[in-house]
C-alpha cells in the first residue's frame, strides 16, 4: 500500500469516527419516509399515483418468493445468464416490501422483505459472467435501501440477519465492486458508485463511502461524472442510444442523492453538471434538436425512464435551476412510475425567491461544422468523392499553388494524401470526410495527411473531418468494437503528421474548424514548425497503447515549434494520451480551448519557453489537469492563468518542472493526487 493511499484511509477512518452516518440514510432519511408516508395516507397525488404504480409492479406483489442461488451469471446483454433476473427482481421487491411496511405499518411486508434478505445473504457466493459487475451495481443499493428501512424501524429483524446481510455485502458484493469498472461504458461505474455509497452507509464503513464520493469527482477511464457528462451537456452514451444514457444518468444522481443525505454535496460537482446531462439528454429524447459532437443515436427517442424526479427536485426547488425539460419529463413519467413516491417533496425546501437561474452555455462550437466557415474563391478546384485529391493538389502546385475543395462525401485515400507548400485544402463542412484506406501501404504508415518536403511552408486545412478509425462508420457503441478503440493489436492509424528535420523548418502551417478523430496514433502532429495556427478545431478521441507504447501519442503533438497559437478548440478523451503535449517549442499560447476526459493529462509542457496557457477548460483528465514536466532542463517563462481546472485525477495544476512560471487566478476544484 503506497503511503499516500494509507493517508488516506487513515483519514476516512478519522471521518467516520467523527461524523457518524445518518440512519436510515441512503435514498431516504427518516424525515423522507415520514413525508411520504403522510402523503400516501392523505391520498394527496402524485404521490398516490406513484403507490399505486409501485403496488402494481410484478416485484410488490405478496406472493414474490426468492429463489436464491449460490452463483449469479450473467452474460453480455443479459445472455448465457443464471439466477440473474430472479436476483435483480429479489432486490426491488425486498426495497418494495420494506417501503410498504413504513408506509402501511403492516408487519406481513416487514416479514416479506426480512424473508428475501435472508434468504440471499445466507446462498450467495459469487458473480461470474460478462456483466458481473454491473449486475452487482444495480442491486446493491436496492438491497440495502430495504435493509437500511428494516433495521431503523421495529420490523423484526433480528441481529442475525442483520450479520449475515452485513457479510454478503462485504464479502461478496464490495470486493466485486471496489475496483469499480472505468473500461466500460459510464452506466456501469455509475451504478457501482451508488451500491458502493450505499453499502458503506448500511455497514457504517466511511471508507468504503469515501472510496465512491472519490470515483463519483475523479473516476478514471470512463468512471467520473464529469466523464460522463460532457460541459454543454452531452453524455458520453448519447451516441449509442437513449435508453443506456438515461441508465448512466439514473444511477448518477441516485449516487448524489444517498451522498445528499449524508452531508456530501455531489449535486454541484463541476457547475451542476448533472442538471446539464439531464436537460439536454431530456430535450433530445423528447424530440428536439440539440447541439452535438458527432451523431447522436435515435435509438430510444420518445421513451422516457423514471429518472427525473430527483434531479427536479434537487435542481428545480433546493437550488432555484432553471430545468424546463426535466420538468416536462416527469410528467411523461407520472403515469406510470413511481420515482415521485420516494423522492419528490414538491416545495418542500423551495430556493428563496430570485435565485432562479439556467444551467451553464453549451461548450465550443469546435471541429467541422454544418457548413464551411470561409467561402473559396472563384478559381478553386473541386474534387468530388471518388475522385483523385493527390492529382488535384499536385495540379495546383505546379500552377503557383491555390484553393482545392472537397465536395461532401466520403473521400477514400489509397496512400497517405502528401500536401505541399502553398495549398490550401478545404472540404464542405462536417459532411466531408478524409478517410485511409486500410488496405493503403504499408510505408504510408498510417498518416491520413504528411507534408511533401521537409520546407513545408503556407499551407491551411479547414472545414473537414479527417476518420481515422479503421472504419467509415464508427459504431454507435466504440468501447464494443476493437477496431474503435486503443488495443495493442490495433493498427497504427494517424491523422496529420507534418514532420520536419530542424526546428522552425516548416512555416506557416494553419489548421481551422478541423475534426480528427479515432487515431491510434496522434490525431495531429507537428514537429519543426515556425507560425502554427490551430483554430476551433476538434481533435479528440485519439492516442492509444500500440506501439511504440501507451502515452506517447495524443490528441495534439507539438515539438520544437516556435510560435503556435491553439485556440478555441477541443482535445478531449484520449484513451492512453494527454489532450496537448508540448515540448522543446518556444512562443506557444494555448487558449480558451477544452481538455478533458484525457487518459493522462490535459496540457503537459516540458524543456520549453514562453509558453501561455490561458482561459482553457482542463477537466477530469486522469493524471491531471496542466504539468510543466521537467526532462532536463525544465521550462521557462509559463503563464498559466484563468484556467478552470477541475476533477482531474491528479493535480490541477503541477508546476514542478517550471524554472520560471507565472501562475494566478486559476478556479481549481475537486482536483486529487493520483
Amino acid at each position: 500500500m503506497t503511503k499516500l493511499k494509507a493517508c488516506l484511509l487513515l483519514a476516512l477512518a478519522a471521518g467516520a469516527s467523527a461524523q457518524p452516518f445518518v440512519h436510515p440514510g441512503i435514498l431516504q432519511t427518516r424525515g423522507d419516509l415520514d413525508f411520504m408516508k403522510a402523503k400516501v395516507a392523505a391520498g394527496e397525488q402524485p404521490w398516490k399515483q406513484a403507490w399505486d404504480n409501485l403496488l402494481g409492479q410484478p416485484y410488490s406483489s405478496p406472493g414474490f418468493e426468492p429463489r436464491p442461488v449460490a452463483h449469479i451469471a450473467r452474460g453480455a446483454f443479459g445472455r448465457a445468464s443464471q439466477g440473474d433476473r430472479d436476483l435483480s427482481d429479489s432486490a426491488q421487491a425486498a426495497y418494495s416490501q420494506a417501503l410498504q411496511w413504513y408506509v402501511t405499518g403492516d408487519r406481513a411486508h416487514a416479514r416479506r422483505a426480512i424473508r428475501i434478505l435472508n434468504a440471499w445473504s445466507a446462498v450467495l457466493w459469487d458473480f461470474e459472467g460478462n456483466d458481473a459487475k454491473l449486475l452487482a451495481g444495480w442491486t446493491g443499493g436496492a438491497f440495502c435501501n430495504a435493509a437500511e428501512i428494516l433495521r431503523a424501524t421495529d420490523s423484526g429483524w433480528d441481529t442475525a440477519g442483520v450479520t449475515q446481510f452485513r457479510r454478503m455485502m462485504l464479502t461478496v458484493y464490495y470486493p466485486l465492486l471496489r475496483d469499480f469498472f472505468p473500461e466500460a461504458n459510464g452506466n456501469w461505474d455509475a451504478a457501482i458508485i451508488d451500491s458502493l455509497l450505499s453499502i458503506g452507509i448500511f455497514c457504517d464503513d466511511r471508507a468504503i463511502f469515501g472510496s465512491a464520493v472519490e470515483h463519483f469527482l475523479r473516476g478514471p477511464g470512463n468512471g467520473g461524472v464529469t466523464k460522463y457528462v460532457y460541459p454543454n451537456g452531452q453524455c458520453d452514451e448519447n451516441a449509442r442510444d437513449q435508453g443506456h444514457t438515461q441508465l448512466g444518468l439514473g444511477y448518477f444522481a441516485r449516487a448524489a442523492a444517498v451522498a445528499w443525505n449524508q452531508g456530501v454535496d455531489l449535486w454541484s460537482t463541476a457547475g451542476d453538471r448533472l442538471a446539464l446531462g439531464f436537460e439536454y439528454t431530456a430535450k433530445y429524447v423528447m424530440g428536439e434538436d440539440v447541439p452535438a459532437y458527432g451523431t447522436l443515436s435515435p435509438a430510444g427517442r420518445g421513451r422516457l425512464s423514471d429518472i427525473y424526479e430527483p434531479v427536479y427536485q434537487h435542481y428545480h426547488f433546493a437550488k432555484g435551476l432553471d430545468t424546463p425539460y426535466t420538468e416536462r419529463a416527469i410528467q411523461g413519467t407520472r403515469e406510470r412510475g413511481w420515482a415521485a413516491l420516494v423522492m419528490y417533496r414538491g416545495t418542500s425546501g423551495r430556493a428563496p425567491a430570485g435565485a432562479s437561474r439556467a444551467p451553464a452555455a453549451p461548450g465550443p462550437a469546435a471541429g467541422a461544422q454544418s457548413t464551411p466557415g470561409e467561402r473559396a474563391p472563384a478559381d478553386a478546384v473541386t474534387v468530388a468523392a471518388g475522385e483523385s485529391i493527390q492529382e488535384a493538389i499536385d495540379r495546383r502546385a505546379a500552377a503557383g499553388g491555390g484553393w482545392v475543395v472537397l465536395a461532401k462525401g466520403l473521400h477514400t485515400l489509397p496512400a497517405a494524401l502528401r500536401i505541399p507548400s502553398g495549398i490550401t485544402l478545404a472540404g464542405q463542412g462536417r459532411e466531408t470526410i478524409v478517410f485511409l484506406d486500410p488496405k493503403a501501404p504499408v510505408a504510408n504508415a498510417g498518416i491520413a495527411i504528411v507534408n511533401a518536403s521537409d520546407d513545408l511552408h503556407d499551407v491551411t486545412l479547414r472545414d473537414f473531418a479527417i476518420e481515422a478509425s479503421t472504419v467509415t462508420r464508427v459504431p454507435t457503441d466504440p468501447n464494443q468494437d476493437r477496431r474503435v478503440r486503443s488495443y495493442q493489436s490495433a493498427p497504427v492509424r494517424g491523422g496529420v503528421r507534418f514532420s520536419a528535420q530542424r526546428t522552425g523548418e516548416m512555416r506557416n502551417l494553419r489548421m481551422e474548424r478541423v475534426t480528427v478523430r479515432n487515431a491510434t496514433h496522434n490525431a495531429v502532429a507537428i514537429l519543426g514548425a515556425a507560425g502554427v495556427s490551430i483554430v476551433a478545431c476538434d481533435f479528440s478521441e485519439s492516442g492509444s497503447s500500440v506501439v511504440p507504447g501507451p502515452g506517447l501519442e495524443h490528441n495534439l503533438l507539438l515539438t520544437r515549434v516556435n510560435g503556435a497559437e491553439v485556440r478555441d478548440s477541443r482535445f478531449d478523451r484520449s484513451p492512453w494520451g494527454s489532450g496537448i503535449d508540448v515540448s522543446f517549442s518556444r512562443d506557444v499560447t494555448l487558449a480558451n480551448n477544452e481538455i478533458a476526459r484525457n487518459r493522462l493529462y490535459g496540457v503537459r509542457v516540458s524543456e520549453s519557453e514562453d509558453v501561455r496557457v490561458t482561459g482553457n477548460l482542463a477537466e477530469g483528465n486522469d493524471a491531471g489537469g496542466i504539468v510543466l514536466e521537467r526532462l532536463f532542463d525544465g521550462s521557462r517563462g509559463i503563464v498559466v492563468r484563468e484556467n478552470v481546472v477541475r476533477n482531474n485525477g491528479g493535480a490541477g495544476i503541477d508546476a514542478a518542472g517550471a524554472i520560471e512560471a507565472d501562475i494566478a487566478t486559476n478556479t481549481g476544484r475537486d482536483n486529487g493526487r493520483r
